[in-house]
Formats: structure tokens, sequence, C-alpha cells
């Protein structure tokens, strides 16, 4: 079970630096964070040199504390006109600061007129402390600052990132010891680029030894401020020190990719791409984006919570806290989709469920700016008038709320149109490997495009596309209600439950059936009245009034799920499965590095009810593995996420030799 986060204590030592109670060791030298951060570590790894003509230049911190070798690297980048495309900062912390609390230490220690600025947009921009990790985009995306909020013995074994360069910034070796042992040194080597610096303010001997130990070549240099040495060193193992080497980029000299499905799921595919320089096709069988499920007139976005904080809650919650940044970032462009703005009301279906919401919020201390229990009145008061009389307590979601997913697909085909095409009203067929790249075909034969990357984004037919035997997917018919405006009279939030109420500016959007294997697209009255029963249960107060209506008169409309086994999506690198059947017994132990992958095919499908908290994060993941950059989550949650999962199971009972 992850365990709570623990913010750090704002602190001053008499000289006005910033200090740690609980480490009982000061955030940097007296002398200056900047001057500190410019010296040991942008100097000790001979940055800017280093990542002058590069596309991408990877950086790993092992203790973020306020943030001042980020931002000061921040500005050496921003200084620097042979700069690379692309600069990755990830960092670890265990204990941060709150966003005020960074504010206040950034005045003390950011006097310079360049990073002033940086600071106000990281302060700006700074998640809240929950535990995980967090993904914020500064200069239109190319700088990422990729921050891990936990333990790092814990973390850096789940980060899957390739580094040219280690800050090692933690508290002394004395005052915590952990950060400096031999299972964080190991875990920096798994990690470590060709020829990848470090340096540490530190020059301890034992630091020293145990990360020779770890294949790293180090040496002394001249310290900072009155301090004789630090350590640098250099990644020159000589001899095996890990299973798998870290990840690189697509190996292709054409930056070009084929999208095929036109939902969220491959429209945030395409931006992500389009962010980073693709030129991307976009195909679907249907003249206009959103034409299935995406262009339901409305849905609901919030977190999951559960007690053990199981793998579901922490994948929807890095979803959400991911779409709700990307979502800023295209609102401050100017595009609207009718996103709420007042939260989203959770009310449990009886005492268990209230009894488990309240659980987790208090077991993993989330902030109440995240989730929190309002009693019977404040959640009444919260709502409206429309849910007078309630009884129970509901779960409050601040961020949560409602949008129209047609509406966001649109904003981010338009925010990638620059370097996208469209192709609508294409019925592929199949895709076919040639070479390096993919050729694309439609139901009569023709070429659609060719790139050395595809992207099956469309949901029950990605699996057939990929032909992949173990991709198992079903799809589950969803039928939705339109009410009059009346309806939503009086409801301020939207409201979750045993089904949802969304007020919309043209009434009120309530549902959905939940049917298995059922592929009626017809608008049945039997579905309106399923949705009418949950809704009287959901909102009592409206029971007489639904009462009276007629169900074959309501308009409505009927979309299609697609969902795994696990209830889990599917984002990442589809596997060879051929290659993994020919080599089943070798991979019986295998993990999922191990398996053989398909060059340059990737998938984003499969969101079930959840696709604007999931389809983001997805559409990110996708793109961090194309390119090589460090993953926007925690390895073992991409595992859980990886189209291989299933295959990998097969493997594992001895069910996927093709010979048996």
């Amino acid at each position: 079970m992850t365990a709570p986060l623990r913010p750090a204590t704002l602190a001053f030592r008499d000289d006005g630096t910033p200090y740690s109670p609980a480490y009982d060791d000061v955030y940097h030298s007296a002398a200056g964070a900047l001057a500190q951060a410019q010296h040991v570590f942008i100097g000790g790894n001979k940055l800017p040199s280093r990542w002058r003509g590069r596309r991408l230049f990877t950086i790993l911190e092992t203790g973020f504390g306020l943030g001042g070798n980020f931002l000061a690297t921040w500005a050496a980048w921003r200084g620097d006109p042979a700069r690379p495309q692309r600069l990755a900062f990830v960092s670890i912390e265990k204990h941060p600061f709150s966003a005020h609390d960074l504010r206040a230490l950034h005045e003390r220690i950011v006097a310079h007129a360049t990073i002033a600025p940086l600071a106000r947009a990281l302060a700006d921009a700074w998640p809240l402390p929950l535990p995980g990790v967090h993904r914020l985009e500064f200069e239109g995306g190319r700088v990422t600052l990729t921050i891990a909020f936990g333990d790092a013995l814990e973390l850096l074994p789940k980060l899957w990132l390739r580094a040219d360069a280690f800050y090692l910034d933690g508290f002394s070796p004395a005052k915590n010891p952990d950060l400096w042992s031999p299972p964080v040194f190991k875990a920096l080597a798994r990690l470590a680029g060709k020829d990848a610096t470090l340096a540490t303010y530190t020059s301890a001997g034992h630091v020293r030894r145990g990360l020779e130990a770890a294949g790293f070549l180090c040496a002394k240099a001249q310290g900072f401020a009155g301090k004789r040495e630090m350590l640098v060193g250099t990644f020159a193992p000589r001899w095996r020190v890990r299973r798998h080497e870290p990840p690189l980029p697509i190996d292709c000299t054409e930056r070009q990719a084929v999208v095929i499905g036109a939902g969220l799921a491959g429209c945030a595919v395409t931006e992500r791409l389009v962010a980073r320089g693709w030129q991307v096709t976009l195909v679907d069988r249907h003249a206009r984006v959103a034409s299935e499920t995406s262009g339901n007139p409305g849905a609901v976005f919030h977190p999951l919570l559960s007690r053990d904080d199981s793998v579901a809650s922490r994948i929807s919650r890095a979803g959400f806290l991911y779409a709700l940044d990307r979502w800023r970032v295209l609102e401050a462009a100017g595009h609207r989709f009718e996103r709420s703005a007042n939260g989203l009301l959770h009310l449990p279906a009886d005492e268990e469920e209230e009894q488990t919401l309240a659980e987790a919020i208090a077991t993993h201390a989330f902030p109440a700016e995240f989730a929190r229990m309002l009693s019977a009145g404040e959640a009444q008061a919260l709502a409206g008038a429309a849910l007078t009389g309630l009884s129970v307590r509901g779960c409050f979601y601040p961020q949560g709320g409602s949008l129209n997913p047609a509406a966001l697909a649109a904003a981010l085909c338009s925010s990638a149109a620059h370097a996208s095409s469209w192709r609508g009203g294409v019925q592929v067929d199949r895709i076919v490997r040639e070479g390096v790249v993919w050729n694309v075909i439609d139901d009569v034969g023709r070429l659609v495009a060719r790139a050395p990357v595809v992207i099956v984004a469309n949901a029950h037919d990605a699996a057939r596309l990929a032909r992949s035997r173990h991709v198992p997917t079903r799809i589950v018919r969803g039928q939705l209600t339109r009410l009059p405006p009346r309806f939503a009279t009086g409801l301020r939030v939207p409201v979750i439950g045993d089904g949802y109420a969304v007020p919309l500016a043209d009434g009120l959007l309530t549902g959905a059936t939940y049917e298995p294997d059922d592929e009626d697209a017809a608008i049945r009255p039997s579905g309106h009245a399923e949705n009418l029963a949950r809704l009287s249960k959901l909102i009592p107060s409206l029971t007489n009034e639904l009462a009276a209506i007629d169900p074959a008169t309501l308009a409505g409309r009927v979309g299609f799920r697609c969902v795994t086994s696990d209830r889990l999506p599917m984002a990442g690198q589809f596997a060879d499965e051929r290659a993994s059947e020919m080599q089943a017994a070798s991979l019986r132990g295998a993990w999922p590095l191990d398996l053989p992958r398909a060059e340059g095919l990737y998938g984003a499908f499969a969101f079930g009810s959840r696709g604007l908290v999931w389809a983001a994060l997805a559409a990110e993941l996708v793109a961090s593995q194309i390119e090589g950059e460090p993953w926007p989550v925690e390895r073992d949650l991409a595992e859980s996420l990886d189209p291989a999962r299933y295959l990998l199971r097969a493997l594992r009972h001895g069910l996927a030799d093709r010979f048996a």
C-alpha cells in the first residue's frame, strides 16, 4: 500500500538558510542554492557543453528540495543557443514543500531576474502533495519536470529512463544514510546512459566506494564555498551491472506516424506526438472525429479511491492529475470544451461504500483539494436544491467535474493541426510491416498511409489490426438519457453514484446502461427506464416527476465501451507475439522488458468508461516510449497497462507455446 506523504516543514537557521528539522540538515550551502547548483551539479556534469547538439538530454536528481538545481539547469538551458531540443529533468522528493512554502523559499533564494519568472512558473505548476510520479511541462513541453513524491529507495527501482547526468543531492550521508546506500547506487546504474556523468556535494569515502561498485568511475574535484572536495564520476562499468538496457528512442529516419482511431484516445496521441515534432496522419472510419462514444454530449472525470490504493486507483489518480494539466494548457490557448468548474459530488450507494471512501481519504492523508468527505448538509448546500433531503455523506472532488468529450477531441486535433493530416471515412482493413515502415491498407486494398510508427487507438478493433491473440477485449453497450432543462434546475455540480447526473446547458444527462457484448446501436425505451430508475435513487427529490415520464419519448445516445477483463486500459508497445510464442520455453519466467516487441507498433485503447481520465496519460506514455523519454508513471503501473500483459500471463502459465 502506498504510504501517505509527510510534507516538508518550512524552517530556517539563524543565517537564513533553509533547514530540515526532520534531518537536522540544511537544503543548501549558506553561499546560496543557485550558486551551489551551478558549481556542483551543472559544472560537475560539464554542462552545458555535454548537452549541445542533442535532441534529448535527461537528468536524474535524487533530492528535489527547494528546486534550486532544476531552476538553475532550466536557466542554463534557456541561455544556451546550442541547447538540446528537449530537456527532461527527473527528481525524487520524499518530503515535498507546499506550493505556498515553495514560493516563500524562492523569494529568499532567487534574486536573479532571469530565474525569478521560472521560479514563479514552477510554483504555479506545483502538484498537490500526492504520492507517485507527476509530469510538469514548461516551454511548450520542451522542458519537462518529472517529479516523484515518495521514498527514493522505493521509487528509484520503479522509474524507467535513460539518464545522461545525475545530480546526487540528498541530505548529507551522515543525516540521511538511506539515500547514499548500495541499493540507490545500483538503481542509478540501471538507469545510466552511455557515458552518463554524476556530481555530488559530498566526498565521503563510502559514497565513492559504493558508486564505483555500481559501475561509476569517480574522482574528487574542487568543492564549493570553502568545502575542499566534492565527487564527480562517469558511468564506465567493467562488468555487466544490469539485466536490461534503459530505453532508447525508436530508430527511424522519418518522424512520421499513423494513428488509427479518432476518438479521445487517438486525438490525444496525435497531439502528444505533434508536440514532439512528429508528422501524424490520423485515420478514422467516420467523416468526423469523436463520432462514436467520444461523441457523447457530456462525461464525468474524477479519481478512483480505495482503501489499499490499488493499481487502478494509482493509475486513475495519475491520469486524472495529468489530464487536468493538459486541459489547462488547451484552455490557455483558447480552446473550450465545456469543462465544469465547481467540482464533482460522489454520493455513496450505501454505508459500506461511504466508509470505504472515508477510510481511503483518511488512510492516505489526501489533501482536501483532492478529495474530502462532506456531511449530508454540506453536500446538499454544495449541489443545490436538487438534493433536498439528502441523508448520506458525500465525497467531494474539488477538481472533478464534467466536460464535452467531442469538443475536447476537436481541441486536441486543432492544437495538432499544423503537423497532422486527416483521413476520415476510411475503413482500415489491415496493417502490414514492409521493411522499416508500416503500410496501412483500407477495405478495398488501397494504401492509406505509410510510416515507421503506427498507433492503434480504435477501441475493440485495435487487437484485430495488431493481429494480437493475447489482447482480450469486449464491448459494453451504454445508453445515455437526456432530460429536459427543468430537471437540471438547481443542480450546481455533476453528481455520481449508481449512475450519474450531469447538468448541461440544454438539460440533464444521465446514465449509462452497462450491457456487455450487446452490439445493438438502437435507442431502447428499456434503457431509458433503467437510467431513470437509477437517477431516482441518486436524486430522490426527482422520483415523482421521473415516474410520470414515458421513457419512449426521451432522447438519448448509444455508445460502446471497450474493456479488458482487468478493467485497465491498453497503452504502450505491442509484443511480437509470433517471436514470443516461438521462444515460449525460455520466456516462461519473463519480465515485460524481456519480451520481443513489434517494432513501431503501439496501442492506446480499452479505456472503458474512463476515457477522460486515461486518454492524456496513455498518450503521454506512448509518446515517451517512442521518443525514449522518461516514462510519466512508475514502471509497475506502466506494466499494468502494457498491451503484452496477457501474453506474459499466458507464457508464465505455459499457454503460449504455438507448437504445443
